[in-house]
């Protein structure tokens, strides 16, 4: 269950503020939200938008955040998540996290075209063994920037979310889900994501017909 108890709270409130919403639109853990929405109050919606995303998270892509935990879980700074009060922060476990999972934001061409022809031209890192080739480098700095900004315990959770939501077993199949929906679907995919790859965006598009509702489809 992607939601919690206040933002539940915040669901209602919105729900009492508002007769509709003409949209709700999110990408990757935001495109599982905007089915969840769909499916929970599928009188409030009018439209939504699903870019990059999946009904079910996959086997690699659970695989993925599993290693990133347990980077982080495995920093001797983290203490089991009670690191607020201490000097040190388990910020290499979350920025080696964070590189991991930035490499799944990028796709094999993506990288290509980006790094190759500066392959040699590396940003300054402190870790010697990885200042050669410009990816190498790319990453540590993205890592270093995430940590500034988030929290590792939270980065736990919110993974850990996206790896138990499943949009179908509530219903006994992803259609039943889907056919609860009144809104209007605009699903996109990727055709380099390897992530969330272009058969899980047709898997709710399929869905979506079958339980006879308007879907637009975009590769």
């Amino acid at each position: 269950e992607l939601t919690s108890i206040k933002e539940a709270e915040m669901i209602k409130y919105a729900c009492n503020a508002l007769s509709k919403l003409l949209c709700v639109a999110g990408g990757s853990m935001g495109g599982m939200q905007t089915l969840a929405w769909m499916t929970r109050y599928p009188e409030m919606v009018a439209s939504s938008i699903v870019i990059a995303s999946t009904p079910v998270l996959s086997a690699m892509g659970i695989a993925f955040d599993s290693v990133g935990r347990h980077a982080i879980q495995a920093d001797s700074a983290f203490k089991n998540g009670a690191f607020y009060d201490a000097e040190e922060q388990p910020d290499e476990g979350l920025a080696i996290a964070r590189m991991l999972a930035h490499i799944t934001y990028l796709s094999s061409e993506g990288m290509q075209e980006r790094f190759d022809l500066t392959r040699l031209q590396p940003r300054e890192i402190p870790t010697a063994f990885e200042n050669k080739f410009s990816v190498g480098s790319y990453l540590p700095h993205q890592g270093r920037k995430f940590v500034e900004r988030f929290d590792a315990n939270s980065y736990l959770y919110l993974t850990r979310a996206m790896d138990y939501f499943d949009l179908a077993t509530k219903y006994g199949s992803l259609e039943n889900a889907l056919g609860r929906t009144q809104a209007r679907f605009f699903v996109a995919s990727y055709h380099s994501d390897w992530l969330f790859p272009m058969s899980q965006s047709r898997e709710i598009v399929h869905a979506l017909v079958s339980a006879r509702r308007h879907a637009t489809y975009l590769e």
